[in-house]
């Protein structure tokens, strides 16, 4: 389905947890009637806490909080904060429950990986931001590199009734009837700004496609330079003939990827495709200075998206997901310089050079790491051209 801009709406970009998490604890404490919250992640951790207890503050003066969590993301949740939250009158569903974590299944790829959160239907954050603390034992001074929004306007209808309609959906299928929704706080989507904004969601039902054709459409259209940040870079056949054609018409195409290993699976399997890349044209930098978690895009200083979407197989056909692309020049080049600072402070570009001296080992790491991802994708019932 092809994006619906809307106009009229101020968009507030969020670099990194340390000006997320103020702005979204600030949200839960003026909320006055209801906040709502999706997060694939949910940790115990300082952040976890801080955030629970704004939570269960608003829900003890009266304001309706609802809170739903990825059974995968978040296995420890049950156990530790849920328990917390519902003493205090919050709600909380879980995605999926994991209940066999050992086995292999077809639905236990289809996650919960949308970072939502909508407060008293007068602002939304959209982003790939979980409630996890931002600095760790492996980059204590350095926090996670990752992207949100902050958004008013026009653009809150279409989240809050995307979000509403999640719960609904959760609670029927957990025949969780006590937790049936009251009347939804009345969405304030009157022009708050001049920003062109859509949303974008991936679902096994009507949007199945909506995240993956927003970026080919972006692509096809540019002229002079695209650039993206992505945690897990997988691209299917389209993507990646897409970026080809761009770079063949004269594009210049930056890719910012994770330099670290987190998971290791992933994190090879991209590797996979360094070298079709690099002989293509495209600019690949590695990102080494803490874990980027990004998942954002800068076309032509003009279009922008930024959301929980990675480019890869389980985000673009598995997982639910939300974005927003912007049409708006302003805010494509704020997100254009923050992604230049970063690069300029903890990137390095892995050169066509450097990565035809990477041993046999190496590369036969990666094709293993692939082609266990493609199985894993066959074994969840896609394919073909991804």
């Amino acid at each position: 389905m092809k994006a619906e801009f809307q106009p009229g709406n101020a968009i507030t970009l969020l670099e990194t947890g340390s000006v997320y998490f103020p702005a979204l604890l600030a949200a839960i404490d003026a909320a006055q009637r209801e906040f709502l919250l999706e997060t694939y992640i949910f940790e115990a951790d300082t952040t976890g806490r801080m955030v629970a207890a704004a939570l269960c503050r608003a829900a003890q003066r009266g304001v309706t909080v609802r809170v739903l969590v990825d059974g995968f993301g978040a296995p420890d949740f049950a156990g530790s904060l849920r328990p917390l939250l519902e003493a205090a009158g919050v709600q909380v569903l879980i995605y999926r429950p994991e209940i066999a974590r050992f086995r292999l299944r077809r639905h236990r790829l289809r996650r919960l990986h949308r970072k939502l959160a909508v407060a008293d239907g007068r602002a939304a954050f959209v982003g790939g931001i979980n409630i996890i603390d931002d600095l760790g034992a492996l980059h204590p001074e350095t926090p996670r590199y990752d992207y949100a929004v902050r958004i008013e306007g026009p653009l809150l209808a279409p989240i809050h009734a995307s979000v509403r309609q999640l719960w609904g959906l959760v609670a029927w299928a957990g025949f969780r009837r006590r937790l049936r929704q009251p009347p939804a706080a009345a969405t304030v989507a009157e022009p708050r700004g001049t920003m062109r904004a859509a949303f974008l969601v991936r679902d096994n039902l009507r949007h199945r496609r909506d995240i993956e054709e927003a970026y080919l459409e972006a692509i096809e259209k540019a002229r002079e330079e695209i650039i993206l940040a992505n945690a897990y870079f997988l691209p299917g056949l389209r993507f990646r003939r897409a970026l080809m054609e761009a770079a063949g018409r004269g594009v210049r195409i930056i890719v910012l990827l994770q330099g670290r290993v987190e998971y290791a699976l992933q994190h090879y399997a991209t590797q996979a495709l360094y070298g079709a890349l690099l002989e293509g044209g495209v600019r690949i930098f590695e990102y080494h200075r803490s874990f980027l978690h990004a998942k954002v895009a800068v076309v032509d200083g003009s279009w922008a998206t930024v959301g929980s979407s990675n480019i890869d197989p389980f985000s673009l056909l598995l997982a639910r997901e939300a974005n927003i692309a912007v049409s708006d020049p302003v805010f494509a080049t704020e997100l254009r310089a923050s992604l230049d600072a970063a690069m300029q402070a903890g990137a390095r570009e892995l050169r066509r050079e450097d990565w035809r001296r990477k041993s046999w080992l190496h590369r036969l790491t990666s094709w293993m790491a692939y082609g266990v991802v493609r199985l894993m994708i066959g074994i969840a019932g896609y394919g073909g051209r991804h």
